[in-house]
This record gives structure tokens, sequence and C-alpha cells, in this order.
């Protein structure tokens, strides 16, 4: 018998049996996640057996230990580590961007840290896990097989309601293959899937602006380009990523004079933060990396703080870019979207990731809703039966009383009333209490409400469109609930690796900023000149300038754009030419009043300020950007409120493009658009005209430009209100909006300033306030008009020539401002 049993094979066929089953076991079984729930079977099985264990949010926790002793003896016949190590990552908050799992414990750091023993951590479910892989399991949803011994079933699949293989990521390492997905942002991830299903032939150029770029738990800044783009749209990519630096004063000790550092507050993505230190400290001492004193690890609870203090004689930026370039605080992100696609591994694109995702979230809805239905129908038929047989009540009693038994009882119930199986054991189980007129007329209640159950359901599984509504439903409740804001930085450079470095937020700025707000005179007034002086004087000083009062055409000093009570704490926004936007620390103009540089950060250097706007104190309503090429965006107010000391990027501009003009709106007025040629185009501000948009986007096209011709500016005026007109050779207009004919967008608008001369131009469009008005001719040449020398009249009437001498022309029209 033994030897019946031995077979003879040729050596290279056996090695190429065994080695293929080996790499489909560690492929299929262990190494790469399912496109559906995004979840490699040894997360699935943790999760499973923790749901299994009752260990949901509102729980105790419980001793890891027991939950991988239940994962290893039920479902996962493998080393208890590995479970262990498993179940760590998807505590950790640092790994992933959607944490699965809630721990209590030590799980290790960003420092490489370790994790204490199974035995000393606690862990339970995630509230995102407990509501969106495991709330449906029990509905019927996915399919459940034999685990390896057959003593127990396992779900092939959890009923994902998310695309948990984006939000979180994944990497593993298979036989001839690899994965390495980057961590998403919910939000923006939701909003794909749901302008999939809303239009699923999204062009790509869309679809990656609703997902510009990976999220990582640990921040940072991903240089979006070419990587970005072929990760997405070819499932494989490198993305360049770097950590967030900036420059600082420090002082090293007592009696020492200050020093400049570097200071690291963010590093990338799966870098270990002693593990950098400790080869930045090897780079120093070899001599690759010179002007560097000391290295100090400041990290707190508050957040990470590296402080690298440079030497006297060194430069802060060349060492800055000595760091990005030599050493792991800039490095790449090697994405590849492999996942198993009906048990194979497929590279995909992200459209396909999210595609394969839906069709899945479809299927489980479907058979969720089937399963719901058979339970409704179920229940229905039992009810019926029930008030069925009360509505015969004494024929039933005396029927049950004439049986023998049981079963005859039933069958005389089936055949006399007309009663199925189920529904005659219904009634030989119903309790006495059901006799009450109370429970009579709650089974009929109840029979109303299982019938409109029943057609609710059967409307979903027969109307594809209402259950595609009912998924972007439950998407956005998801989405509500769970979306946090982004916290990895996109920044435009990928492509060359050297983006411009945003000015670094200093942690020590703030409190500069406080005490200098604190030794402020409490009557003070802000002043912001038209030539970009930002001072701050007192009442008698302010008074002593006559700036609200009207001046003839002469050499004056600069107009006033901006009169604020220091005492109101105003938070200015300053936006430049080319779509940054940062907060004006003015607080220090009492020390050291300048031009606008100098109260900026230092990334908006070189780049020309086109706009001061106060910041209202409710955060509310929405700030129009409008560019050269007569695009406009509306963003929220409340994306401007929480700006740190950094520039950021609100509006990205094509090559040539640049920002024009800022103009707060509000729902329900009327927008004002102007062209050089005199051009005015009015639009009502509405969700439906004037979307506001996420910071990505680039706005609509307001205005078709003619050729020679240029955007002059905008206004938002409510109804009733006016605008003010200037031309190049002196011409001042007051032109009521109600005037102008609404139009839409792309519409050629109609003259709103009939010039004397050909060679005239319109240069400027303000909102008409009950301010000073004044028109700057020259560096030191201007003009402060009343408001009510201003004639008000239709585009026909006459405007108010100002009289400049010959070869002179208006360049700028200013408003004073004096209220948040």
């Amino acid at each position: 018998m033994a030897e019946e049993r031995i077979q003879p094979i040729a050596l290279h066929l056996e090695m190429q049996r065994s080695y293929l089953e080996y790499a489909m076991s560690v492929i299929v079984g262990r190494a790469l996640p399912d496109v559906r729930d995004g979840l490699k079977p040894v997360q699935r099985r943790i999760l499973f057996a923790m749901h299994e264990l009752g260990l949901t949010p509102d729980r105790p926790y419980r001793k890891c230990a027991r939950v991988v002793g239940d994962v290893l003896g039920k479902y996962h016949p493998h080393g208890d580590q590995a479970v262990y190590d498993a179940l760590v990552r998807q505590v950790q908050t640092f790994a992933s961007r959607h944490p699965l799992l809630d721990g209590h414990g030590n799980f290790g750091s960003v420092d490489d840290d370790p994790p204490a023993a199974m035995r000393y951590t606690e862990t339970r479910l995630a509230p995102i896990a407990h509501q969106a892989l495991l709330d449906e399991i029990g509905n019927d949803t996915v399919d459940f097989t034999s685990n390896f011994d057959g003593s127990q079933q396992e779900p092939t699949v959890l009923p994902a309601q998310l695309p948990f293989l984006l939000l979180n990521g994944c990497s593993g390492i298979a036989v001839g293959m690899a994965t390495s997905i980057p961590p998403h942002n919910l939000g923006e991830v939701v909003e794909a899937l749901i302008a999939l299903i809303r239009k699923p032939e999204l062009a790509d150029d869309k679809l990656l602006e609703l997902v510009p770029g990976p999220d990582f738990p640990t921040g940072g800044e991903v240089l979006v380009g070419s990587g970005v783009r072929d990760t997405y749209l070819q499932g494989r990519g490198s993305i360049p990523m770097r950590g967030i630096a900036h420059i600082e004063e420090v002082q090293p000790g007592k009696g020492r004079h200050r020093r400049s550092a570097v200071v690291v507050t963010e590093l990338p993505y799966q870098l270990s933060k002693a593990g950098w230190i400790e080869k930045l400290a090897d780079q120093v001492n070899d001599g690759k990396i010179g002007g560097i004193a000391d290295i100090r690890d400041e990290s707190d609870r508050e957040g990470m703080r590296v402080v690298i203090e440079l030497r006297r004689d060194a430069e802060a930026s060349k060492v800055l870019t000595d760091l990005q370039r030599r050493t792991s605080l800039q490095s790449n992100f090697g994405a590849i979207l492999l996942a198993l696609v009906n048990g194979q591994p497929q590279q995909l694109s992200l459209r396909q990731m999210l595609n394969h995702f839906l069709e899945y979230r479809e299927h489980t809805l479907i058979r969720r809703t089937s399963h719901a239905l058979r339970r409704t129908e179920d229940r229905l038929e039992v009810v019926e039966g029930l008030i069925r047989a009360l509505d015969a009540l004494p024929e039933v009693i005396e029927r049950i009383q004439a049986a023998s038994d049981a079963a005859s009882a039933r069958a005389s119930l089936q055949v006399h009333f007309d009663l199925s199986e189920r529904q005659a054991d219904a009634v030989l189980a119903m309790p006495l209490r059901r006799l009450t007129s109370l429970e009579q007329d709650g089974l009929r209640k109840e029979s109303l409400e299982l019938m409109e159950e029943r057609e609710r359901l059967r409307h979903l599984l027969d109307d594809r469109a209402a259950l595609l509504e009912s998924m972007v439903a439950e998407l956005k409740a998801l989405k509500k609930r769970y979306s946090t804001p982004r916290r990895t930085r996109l920044v435009a450079g990928g492509d060359d690796l050297v983006a411009q470095r945003a000015a670094a937020v200093r942690p020590n700025t703030e409190l500069q900023r406080q005490q200098a707000l604190e030794a402020l005179p409490g009557d003070g007034r802000l002043l912001i000149q038209a030539d970009g002086v930002v001072r701050i004087v007192t009442p008698q000083t302010l008074g002593r300038l006559h700036l609200d009062e009207a001046v003839p055409l002469g050499e004056h000093p600069s107009p006033a754009r901006l009169i604020l009570p220091v005492a109101m704490k105003p938070s200015l926004l300053a936006f430049s030419a080319s779509g940054r936007v940062a907060m004006l620390r003015w607080e220090f103009a009492a020390q050291q009043p300048g031009s606008l540089d100098k109260f900026l950060p230092e990334g908006l250097l070189g780049d020309p300020i086109v706009e001061v706007l106060p910041l209202p104190q409710n955060a509310t309503g929405t700030l129009g950007l409008l560019s050269s090429d007569g695009r406009f965006k509306r963003l929220p107010v409340e994306a401007f409120s929480e700006l740190s000391g950094r520039a950021a990027t609100v509006l990205k501009l094509k090559e040539g493009v640049s920002l024009t003009r800022v103009v707060p709106c509000c729902d329900g007025t009327s927008l004002v658009v102007g062209s050089s040629s005199g051009r005015l185009l009015r639009l009502d501000v509405n969700e439906t005209t004037l979307p506001v948009l996420g910071r990505a986007a680039q706005g609509p096209t307001l205005l078709r430009l003619l050729p020679g011709e240029a955007i002059v500016g905008a206004a938002c005026v409510a109804d009733g209100g006016e605008v003010l007109l200037a031309s190049q050779l002196g011409l001042i207009k007051r032109l009521s909006v109600a005037s102008l004919r609404p139009c839409q967008r792309g519409d050629l608008g109609q003259i709103g300033l009939q010039f004397l001369e050909r060679r005239d131009q319109l240069i400027d469009l303000q909102p008409f306030l009950d301010t000073t008005i004044a028109v700057v001719v020259s560096n030191n040449r201007s003009q402060r008009l009343d408001p009510a020398s201003l004639p008000a009249g239709d585009p026909p009437a006459a405007a108010l020539a100002l009289g400049l001498a010959a070869g002179e022309n208006l360049r700028q029209l200013v408003t004073l401002t004096t209220a948040l």
C-alpha cells in the first residue's frame, strides 16, 4: 500500500506546482486587500471576531490577548504576533487616516517605539468600523464560508459602506507583486463617489479635482504634479511628499545670543522621527550637512517639534534646502494601486477603484433590501393571520377546543380560515393579551405600517434610480459624521520637486503678536494707505490728517484705504496676484510702521498684493475671487477663519493669469463685473449662477473678453445699491445697479460709461459707499471727493470729469473702509 502512494514526478514540475500554490495563497489569502472592503484576510478576521465578542464602541475595552486568541482559534491559524501586529496597525492614529479600532494603552509611537505586549493593551471597535463595516453583516449582505477546520462560519468580505481601501490605504508584499496605496480624505472620496453615481462618465480632470491627492494622517505636504496624476490615472506613480519645517529665532540659553534654527513640525508619512534624527546627526558628524550646531527633540503632547539649531555663520534657508535634498524630510511615496478583484490581483486607476466599490455597494444594498423585504413579508403574513383569527375569535377558540392535539388544531385552522402553516402556528402561539382591544388595534396599525414598508422596499428593488439616491443619502450621512478636515497640504510643483516654500508658522510669533496687541493704545486706529503703508495712529493724529475730507487735485499724502479701531482686533486678509492669501500681522506696525511686505509671511515676498480685506467677525457669507481671465470663484468665509501664519493657496491660476479683485458676497445681492471697454455684466449672487466651490476649483467664466480687453474690477451690491466707475482720462460716474439688466454667465452685458475720447478706457470699478472717495493720479498727486458731489444717473447721463492735466492719467480709485 505504501508503494502505491508513491508517484514519480519530475522535480521541476513539482516545484512549479508547489510554488504556484504558495504564491496564490500569499496573494489571495495574506498580502493583498480586497477592492470591496479594502481589508486583508487577517484584518477582516480581527474585525469580525471583535464583532462576535460584542466589542462595540459603547462597551468596555477588552484585552488584546483575548481578541488575538479568538482570531487564532477560530479563523486565522497563524502566529499570534502576526495577528497582534495587524491589530496594532489598525489602532495607530499615525498609521491609519481613519483607525478601525479604538485602543487603550501603548500601541507604539511615531518614533518607531514598539507597542506593549498584548496582555497589557486593550481595544474595541471604533465607531466608523462598527457602523460603516459591520452594521449590515447580519442582513444577508455578504456570503459566509467555513473556517479552516469547518467549525465556524466567517464572512468572505465585510459589507463596507465606504471605500476603506482608499480611506486608510494599504501596503503589502506578495510573491512577485506588491501594493502601496496612500490614505485619502473621507470627505473628498465621498464627493467623488456621489459625482460618479450621478455622472458615470465624469471627466478625469473633474475627478482629480474632487480627489486632488492623498491625505496622510501625519500631515506634511504633497507636491502635486505628474506623480499624483499618473497614480490616479494609471494606478502607479511616485508622489513627492515632504515634512513641514520653518525658520525661527531661538534662545540657546541664558546669556547667549539668539540664533536661527530650523524647526520641523511635521514629517512625511511612515518616517520614524527618532530614526530621522539619528541619521541626520550621522550626516552632520560626517560633514555631509553643514551649518548645524545642535539637534533637539522638543516634541510633546501638543505636537511634534524638532529644533535644528544653526551656527551663527550659517544661512538658514540653505540649511533647510540641504535637509530637504539630503534627508528624508522630502521623499517619494511609491504608489501602486493593486488589489484583488474577483479573487485576481489587478492594478487599478482611481476611477476603477471607485467604480468597483460602487458596484459592490449597490449589490449589498440590493441584498440588504431583499432581506428586509423577506422579513417584512413574513411578518406581514403572520400579522394578517392573527387579524383574521381575531375577526372570527369565537369560532377559532371553538375549533382549537375541539381539536385533539396541536397538529389537528393547526390543520383545522388552515382548512376553515384559509391560513398558511406559519399563520396557523402564530395563532396557536398567540398569548391571551392579544385579545385586548388595544392589542388588536396595535396589530392593525402594524399591518398598515408593514404594507407601507413593503411598498417602499419593492420600489427600491424595482427602481435603480431610487436605490442610487438611497446610496447617496447614506454616503452623505457618513460624511457628515466621520469627515475631518484635510491634514496634508497640497503644494503645486511636484514635477520639479522645488515648490516654493511657504512661510513657516513660528510657534513664538503668536505670543509676540499678543504682546504687541496688548501694548497698543486702546483708542488707537489701524491705518492702511493706498500705497500699502501700515501704521497705528492715535485719534488726535488721525484728526490732524483730515483723511476723510475732500481736497482738490494736488500733492497730498497717500489716501487712506482702511481705518479700523484697534480695540476690535480686526483680522485682515491679504490676497496676492498669484492666488495666495495670508493673515496680515498688523499688530507690529506700532513699533515699526512700513509697507505690507513687512507684515506678511515670507511666502508672499515679491508677490504683489491686490486686496486687503477685513475678515467678518461672524464668519458668514462668501468671498469672490475674480481672475484676469474673467473667471469667478466663491469660497465660504469660514475657509479663511483658521489660517495660520503661513500663506495658503486659494486659487490655482493658469500661466499668465492673475488674481484681480476679491469681493465680499452675500446671496440675494448683485455682482457687477467691469471690463476696460466699459462693458458691465450684472449677475444675481446665488448657488446656481455663482456656486460656492472648494480650494482646488478655478471657478466658471463670467465675462468673455474681447481682443485687447481686460478685467478691471467687480463689486457686490445689494438691491438699490450703486457702483463707482473711473476711466483713465478722469471720468468718475456713480451708477445705479438697478439700471443694469440681469445677465447670465458669458453674456456681453452693456456699456456703463460712455467715454469722451477713443483712447480712454475704464480702469476701476468699486462699490459706492457713504465715505470719502479718493482718486490717485500719480505717486504724489491725488484728489479726495465728497460722495455727495457725484451725481447719480443712468448710463446715458454725463459723468464727472476731474480735469486732469495733459499727459496725466487716473491710476486708481480708492474707497475708504471704516467698519468690519
